[in-house]
């Protein structure tokens, strides 16, 4: 950028490159929203104007917007790329037509199948994309000691990222028990990041426990699912993201926390949302749009999806309309439901009415990656002949997995078990699904077996290499012999998801990209998705999205029960327990 130009264009003694005319600002500083004129030179906003004065000279392209809303590019507090089940550069085509121009991402789902090597292939394939994709590196790679993941990165291999200059800060720390008490090899990387924005993720944690999370050095918490919950963590200093995500929606819960006195310290953020609901719904264009709806001040929505952001990650050059800011804006008709007419990026226009528009800016045709996604290796290890699911009965009772719509949190559950020849086995008429959690990663190939209640299927099995964090094999089934057609299914996909019924499988999405991403279209994999939720519907499932909540059914930082390779695990007590009571 040429300073002195830019000045000359500031002061009106040279054409800026764009002008926009006639715009209803939504302005996220003062908040207000005012008539303005904006200048735009070098990709960023170079003034102002009320009325442009005659005396401006004339923009080499200028756009009448007729009194169209202008607001800032959206940007995701948090959000794992991964659960789109596509690469960035394919995320980034989805969302930046809902006017988010940049997102905050941990990617740690494929940081925990193939560690550095998959946190540089998300940087990688990213370069250049239609949307600013800044990484925060992946904290917990494993999550913690429960599960077994496909890599370890300790606090020295984090380090090398920070020299990336999409790397912000260290991505949320999952393990609050090794913050709490200590941990050495936890404080190693707290330590390494001092000074660097360091995110969060405590659910329920509180009183003195809550103090130790917040002394270590943390920012932020993304896993609040009560006001209640929120306020405190708010009291003790950490700022608090809103998430509505596909199988956490936690966005109208929290509405209610939002005031003048603590909205500077929410931001929006999406976390996991998987195709069906970008597409449909949208990102975080969406929460501002049910924020409105459920009565919160415009500009003041706007703000937890911009500014608070920016400012949180100290993010200076963007976040609001403002001379000297990056010129990424979201431009939309009607203020009660704010959808993109036009969204700019860098001043540049690339969408028009929910659609990407031949621009120079775009890096690759629709669909195609960045990078070479064959460079990838094969990340699912299983052995057929070893998969058992047979549990023998050592008692009357059992511990069961209770699955809450819409929650990540689950119950812990005591049912009387079904027993047949000595085997506890799965009794769909009790919505009593056994679960099976295999090792994929070539380690050691063991698995977890238990039970889950609410997935509501009466016949079949569903499958799947998605599973927070440590991205394991997870099987849902109301008998052995589904299980396994689904199981093998995707294995044989090289990774991705499956329902099966004996031994036909009814549906299938293979997931090539370390048994997580697609390499298909954005709008391929919803239709796949698809596919399998019709699939898993007609088996019975009563949830909206029964793949989404399977893959965090072994997620074990999340209460109150979950299910990994190692066992039953306790999430309260943060240990493994047997499965019969």
């Amino acid at each position: 950028m040429d300073l002195n130009r830019i000045l000359a264009i500031a002061r009106g003694d040279e054409p800026a490159d764009l002008r926009l005319r006639n715009a209803r600002l939504v302005n996220v500083l003062s908040g207000e929203i005012h008539p303005a004129d904006l200048s735009i030179a070098g990709g960023i906003v170079t003034g102002l104007h009320a009325g442009a004065p005659a005396a401006l000279p004339a923009a080499r392209e200028e756009i009448d917007l007729a009194g169209l809303y202008v607001a800032p590019g959206l940007l995701d507090a948090h959000v794992h790329i991964e659960s789109s089940m596509v690469p960035p550069a394919e995320f980034a085509r989805a969302v930046v037509a809902r006017g988010v121009t940049t997102v905050i991402t941990d990617p740690h789902e494929i940081g925990n199948v193939l560690g550095l090597a998959g946190i540089r292939f998300m940087l990688d394939d990213a370069e250049g994309a239609l949307v600013d994709v800044l990484v925060n590196a992946s904290s917990c790679v494993p999550a913690t000691h429960l599960e077994t993941s496909g890599a370890r990165l300790e606090a020295g291999d984090l380090a090398t990222l920070l020299t990336h200059p999409r790397v912000l800060g260290l991505a949320e720390v999952m393990n609050f028990p090794g913050v709490i008490q200590g941990d050495p090899d936890v404080l190693a990387k707290l330590q390494a990041f001092r000074g660097r924005p360091i995110d969060g993720h405590c659910p329920g944690l509180s009183g003195p426990a809550l103090a130790a999370y917040v002394v270590a050095g943390i920012h932020n918490d993304h896993e609040c699912t009560t006001v209640e919950e929120a306020r405190e963590k708010l009291r003790a200093g950490l700022t608090i993201f809103i998430r509505e995500a596909t199988n956490a929606q936690n966005l109208r819960p929290l509405l209610p926390l939002v005031s003048p006195t603590t909205e500077r310290h929410l931001c929006f953020c999406t976390d996991d949302r998987q195709p069906a609901d970008l597409l449909g719904e949208g990102s975080i264009d969406h929460m501002i749009r049910v924020a409105i709806a459920a009565g919160l001040d415009p500009v003041t929505a706007f703000r937890l999806g911009t500014l608070n952001t920016a400012e949180h990650y100290g993010l200076r050059d963007r976040g609001a309309v403002a001379p000297g800011r990056r010129a990424d804006l979201f431009v939309f008709a009607d203020l009660a439901e704010p959808r993109a007419a036009m969204v700019f990026r860098g001043g540049v226009l690339v969408a028009r009415d929910g659609q990407l528009t031949p621009s120079p800016t775009l890096p690759r045709a629709a669909g195609e990656g960045a990078t070479s996604h064959q460079r990838l290796p094969p990340t699912v290890h299983l052995q057929m002949d070893r998969l058992d699911f047979a549990i023998p009965a050592t008692g009357s009772r059992v511990r069961v997995i209770g699955a809450i719509p819409d929650q990540l949190i689950t119950r812990s559950l005591e049912m009387e078990a079904t027993v047949r020849d000595g085997q506890a086995v799965a009794d769909p008429a009790r919505d009593l699904l056994k679960m099976a959690v295999v090792e994929r990663h070539g380690v050691h190939g063991r698995s977890g077996l238990g039970f889950v209640h609410g997935i509501g299927l009466q016949r079949g099995a569903l499958a799947g290499t998605v599973a927070h964090d440590h991205h394991n094999l997870v099987i849902l089934g109301a008998d052995d012999r589904s299980m396994r057609t689904a199981a093998r299914a995707v294995a044989e996909a090289g990774g991705g998801l499956a329902v099966a019924d004996g031994e036909t499988v009814l549906a299938l999405l293979p997931l090539p990209l370390a048994g997580l991403m697609s390499d298909r279209p954005i709008e391929d994999v919803r239709a796949g998705m698809q596919a399998l939720l019709d699939a898993a519907h007609a088996l019975g499932a009563t949830l909206r999205d029964p793949f989404m909540a399977m893959s965090f059914l072994a997620l074990e930082v999340i209460p109150s029960l979950k299910l990994t390779d190692a066992g039953l695990v306790d999430v309260d007590r943060f240990a493994v327990v047997p499965l019969f009571v």
